[in-house]
C-alpha cells in the first residue's frame, strides 16, 4: 500500500471556501492561509445549533508504541457518516512537532483517512503552537524581567512555579540554569522546560470559551510565591493584555478538509499523557454549529484521554456527549494479553482473549460516565477473519456495539458499517446524563483517589512530601474545587510502563502537583512520567527529508 504522505499527494484538494460552504460558512468569513486551510472567527458559534448536534467521542483502550490508529478512526468515522447521508464534521488536534519528529512521524491520520494538507498540518501549520510557544516564554522573560527591576525594591519571589516550554523533545532542557554571567545578565535561578504540548498557556487555549475568557485566564496565571507568602500573578505585572495579543489569530479554530474533501476543524494539542489531551473547546463548538454528528477525540487511551475530556472539558464546557466509541485492535489486545510485542501481529486466540480484559476495563469505566459505547475494531492487514470475529462476539456478549473499521485502506467506504452501528446507538440507544468521577467540592485527594482508584483500579495513592505541601497551598489559595489532570504513563492503567493488560493491587505514587490556576486545573504528576519528553536512539527525524521539493518521511 502506499505511504501516508503519497495518498495525500494524491488527492485533489477543494479550495478551502467550497469545503466552507458545506456548512454554511461564508467565504467573506474566513481568514485563509492559503488555498487550503483558513482560520474561523470564534463569534461563528451558535450554541443553540451546539445543543442540537450530536457529539461522538473517540477514545482508545491502552495503547501499543506505534498507537492504535484513533486519528485515522475519528476521520473515517466522519467520512463513513458523510457517505450514508449525514453531515459529519470533525474536531481534532494539531499535531506536536515533538513527536512527529521524534516517534509518530505526524499525527494527522493515515491512508485514505487524513486530514490535509498533511505536511502543513504535521509542520508549522497556521502557527498556534508557535504562538503558544512564543506566549509563555514571553511571560518567562517578563518575569525574570520583572524580578531583575524590582530587587532593589526588596522584591523577590520566595518560588517560582513558572517555567520554558519549547515544542522540542530535548532532555537536556529539562533542567537548566538561567541568569549566567554579568550581574546585568540577570538573577542566576533553577529553571527548567516543558514541550509547548504541556503549557499552561495551551491548556488555556483549549480550555476558553472566547478572546475575553482566554484574557482572564491568562491575567490568573500563578508564576509564584512572595516572600510574605502571598501569590503573584500575570495580572500582577499588568502584561496580560501583551499575552493576549499574541494569540489573538491562534485562539481562532483552524478549517481543513479531509482526503475525501469534508470539513474537519483542527485546532489546539495538549497531550493526554501530561496534560488534558483533548482539542479547543472552540473548535469543538464551532464543529457543533455547523454539523450534525461531530467526531472528536481524546489523546491515549480511555483512563486518560477520555477521563480527562469528561472530567475536564465537559465539565468546563456544559457538553453532553450521546456515544463514546473506543478504539481497539488485535495487535494491541495480544500485548495486553502476555504476547510479546515480536509476536502480536501473528495468530493468537488465548492472547487475544486474554487482552479482552483490558478493553473491559475501559468500557466498564466508560459507561460508568453514563455513556453508550461502541468498539470500532481497526482493521490490519495481518489480521484473521476468526479473531476479527471473536472480538465482534465479544462485544456484543458485554454489552457494547461493535463494527471492524477499515478506512486506512478504504476511506469513508471501510468505515460506513461503523457509521452505522454509531447512528443506530445514538438513535436507539444513547448515553444518558453524564455521571463525572467526582465533585467539584471533593478535596484534592479525594478527587485524586476516586480517578486512581475507579478508573486505574489502583488499590492505594501515597505522596511525596512535595505533593503534600502543594495540596496544602492549594487549599490555603481556595483552589481545591479546580478538577485533577493526573500526568501518567499512557502505557499502562498503573503509573509503570511495563504494566500491561488490566493491572490490580498497585499504587500510584504522586511525586508532585502544579497549580495551574488560570486553565483553572490542578496537574498531579504520576511515577516518572516527564513532561519534556527526549528523542529515541533512531527519531523519525533520521527519516524525513526534502526531495525534488517534495517532503518525504511524514506518515
Amino acid at each position: 500500500m502506499k505511504t501516508d504522505i503519497e495518498i495525500a499527494r494524491e488527492c485533489v484538494l477543494r479550495p478551502i471556501e467550497e469545503v466552507a460552504a458545506d456548512i454554511n460558512i461564508a467565504k467573506e468569513d474566513l481568514e485563509c492561509y492559503g488555498k487550503h486551510i483558513a482560520k474561523v472567527p470564534v463569534g461563528l458559534i451558535d450554541e443553540q445549533k451546539v445543543a442540537k448536534s450530536n457529539l461522538i467521542l473517540v477514545t482508545a483502550i491502552t495503547p501499543t508504541k506505534a498507537g492504535i490508529g484513533k486519528t485515522t478512526v475519528s476521520i473515517g468515522l466522519a467520512l463513513g457518516l458523510n457517505r450514508i447521508g449525514k453531515k459529519a464534521v470533525c474536531a481534532l488536534r494539531e499535531p506536536s512537532l515533538g513527536p512527529c519528529f521524534g516517534v509518530k512521524g505526524g499525527a494527522a491520520g493515515g491512508g485514505y483517512a487524513q486530514v490535509l494538507p498533511m505536511e502543513k498540518i504535521n509542520l508549522h501549520f497556521t502557527g498556534d503552537f508557535h504562538a503558544v510557544t512564543s506566549a509563555h516564554n514571553m511571560i518567562s522573560a517578563l518575569l525574570d524581567n520583572y524580578i531583575y527591576q524590582h530587587r532593589d525594591e526588596g522584591f523577590a519571589l520566595k518560588e517560582v512555579l513558572w517555567k520554558r516550554v519549547l515544542d522540542v523533545n530535548d532532555r537536556n532542557l529539562r533542567n537548566v540554569i538561567t541568569g549566567l554571567g554579568k550581574k546585568t545578565d540577570g538573577i542566576m535561578a533553577e529553571s527548567g522546560f516543558d514541550i509547548t504540548p504541556a503549557s499552561e498557556i495551551m491548556a488555556i487555549l483549549c480550555l476558553s470559551k472566547d478572546l475575553d475568557d482566554l484574557r482572564r485566564r491568562i491575567d490568573n496565571i500563578l508564576l509564584g510565591i512572595t516572600m510574605d507568602n502571598k501569590p503573584f500573578r500575570v495580572k500582577d505585572m499588568g502584561v496580560g493584555g501583551a499575552i493576549t495579543v499574541l494569540l489573538m489569530d491562534a485562539v481562532n479554530p483552524n478549517l481543513v478538509q479531509t482526503t475525501e474533501g469534508t470539513p474537519a476543524f483542527v485546532h489546539g494539542g495538549p497531550f493526554a499523557n501530561i496534560a488534558h489531551g483533548c482539542n479547543t473547546i472552540i473548535a469543538t463548538k464551532m464543529a457543533m454549529t455547523h454539523g450534525e454528528y461531530v467526531i472528536t477525540e481524546a489523546g491515549f487511551g480511555a483512563d486518560l484521554g477520555a477521563e480527562k475530556f469528561y472530567d475536564i472539558k465537559c465539565r468546563k464546557a456544559g457538553l453532553q456527549p450521546k456515544l463514546t466509541v473506543i478504539v481497539a485492535t488485535t495487535q494491541g489486545l495480544k500485548m495486553h494479553g502476555g504476547v510479546p510485542v515480536e509476536g502480536i501481529k501473528e495468530p493468537n486466540a488465548e492472547g487475544l482473549r486474554k487482552g479482552f480484559e483490558n478493553l473491559d476495563r475501559h468500557i466498564r469505566n466508560l459507561q460508568s460516565y453514563g455513556q453508550s459505547v461502541v468498539v470500532a475494531i481497526n482493521r490490519y492487514a495481518h489480521d484473521t477473519d476468526e479473531e476479527l470475529q471473536m472480538m465482534l462476539e465479544h462485544c456484543r456478549e458485554i454489552g457494547a456495539g461493535a463494527a471492524i473499521n477499515n478506512a486506512f485502506c478504504e476511506g469513508g467506504k471501510g468505515a460506513e458499517e461503523l457509521a452505522k452501528v454509531v447512528v443506530d446507538m445514538i438513535e436507539n440507544h444513547p448515553s444518558g446524563p453524564l455521571t463525572l468521577a467526582y465533585e467539584d467540592s471533593d478535596d484534592i485527594r479525594t478527587k485524586i483517589e476516586k480517578v486512581a482508584k475507579n478508573i486505574y483500579g489502583a488499590a492505594a495513592v501515597t505522596y511525596d512530601k512535595s505533593a503534600l505541601k502543594m495540596i496544602e497551598r492549594i487549599d490555603s489559595l481556595g483552589m481545591s474545587h479546580f478538577p485533577v489532570c493526573i500526568a501518567k504513563t499512557q502505557y499502562s492503567f498503573s503509573a509503570d510502563q511495563k504494566l500491561y493488560g488490566c493491572p490490580t493491587g498497585f499504587t500510584i505514587n504522586i511525586r508532585d502537583l502544579v497549580i495551574n490556576a488560570g486553565s483553572e486545573m490542578i496537574v498531579a504528576i504520576a511515577g516518572d512520567i516527564m513532561r519534556m519528553p527526549g528523542l529515541s536512539k533512531s527519531p523519525k527525524a533520521e527519516r524525513i527529508t526534502l526531495e525534488n521539493g517534495l517532503i518525504e518521511g511524514l506518515s
